[in-house]
């Protein structure tokens, strides 16, 4: 029978967070939380969380501040930048993590944005294991062909005027994932419009990172079908990492038995088996390659 996920709260009373908490089933074997990608609410990750927790790892799933569960007033009205979901939402959901599992290891996934927080922050000594999907310093030149259209778009005309004129990206009218405060899409669009990515906001709204950490150790995945986040950002963010910390891993759907894999769907319904390997690649036989 499936276990309810309880709901908490975490955050501070300007930015409340709402989340999701899924116990493992029988003996606990890590503890994990999910950080999700822009756009993407935590009610996407529901199955990858029920799925975790049955093989043993308590999952904590949430929404950004301003987004999803945790909006509390207008899209429009919110102050949020990226940089607030990729540090301090972050920060307080591995805080919220490892008071949930006040023992034992804990992992931390980040799938896209969720993935871009790693060297802003100072992560414990239980902290053994960080995973990203899709997690890249993205230029709008990296898509493939067919996919630069829509990126065109979104990043130089249908984005830019949509949010000027409504105060808020109307994400879902446009189909673009969920609606986004107007803080978080300008500054996701200067990052990706730029080849120094978010180097221009380190001491402002970024704090300085510590890309020569050695732990805890970092699995960058990516599928290889990805046109949002393709494999080659995925190395270019991978190359500011020491390289003895950092494993980079490509999931090609083909060894799955599925059709696609994708940015988003990696980790949606139907992907069970590529789940398997990202989780515990050393309990299979792993059939991803490097990216």
């Amino acid at each position: 029978m499936s276990q309810a996920p309880n709901v908490v709260s975490f955050g501070s009373s300007q930015a409340p967070l709402v989340g999701k908490w899924h116990p493992a089933h029988g003996p606990q074997r890590a503890a994990m939380v999910v950080h999700g990608a822009t756009g993407v609410p935590q009610r996407f990750y529901r199955h990858f969380a029920h799925w975790a927790a049955q093989q043993g790892i308590a999952t904590l799933t949430y929404d950004y501040r301003d987004f999803g569960e945790s909006l509390t007033g207008a899209t429009r009205s919110s102050p949020a930048r990226m940089a607030d979901w990729a540090v301090a939402d972050q920060d307080a959901a591995q805080h919220k993590l490892a008071e949930l599992a006040p023992t034992g290891p804990l992992w931390v996934l980040g799938h896209s944005l969720g993935g871009l927080g790693i060297a802003f922050h100072r992560y414990p000594e239980r902290v053994s294991r960080v995973i990203t999907m899709g997690a890249g310093m993205t230029h709008y030149r990296d898509h493939p062909w067919h996919y630069l259209p829509k990126a065109l778009a979104f990043w130089f005309l249908i984005g830019p005027v949509a949010t000027g004129a409504l105060g808020y990206l109307p994400g879902r009218r446009l189909g673009f994932g969920e609606d986004l405060p107007s803080g978080v899409y300008w500054q996701w669009r200067r990052w990706c419009t730029r080849r120094d990515f978010f180097a221009r906001d380190i001491g402002k709204s970024l704090p300085q990172p510590n890309f020569n950490a050695t732990e805890p150790p970092l699995e960058l995945c990516v599928a290889r079908d990805d046109d949002m986040v393709p494999p080659a950002a995925v190395r270019r963010y991978a190359a500011h990492f020491a390289p003895d910390r950092t494993q980079l891993r490509l999931f090609d759907p083909a060894n799955y038995g599925l059709g696609t894999l994708g940015h988003v769907g990696c980790l949606g319904a139907g992907c069970e088996a590529a789940w398997q390997d990202l989780m515990f690649p050393d309990a299979t036989e792993a059939r991803t390659g490097a990216a």
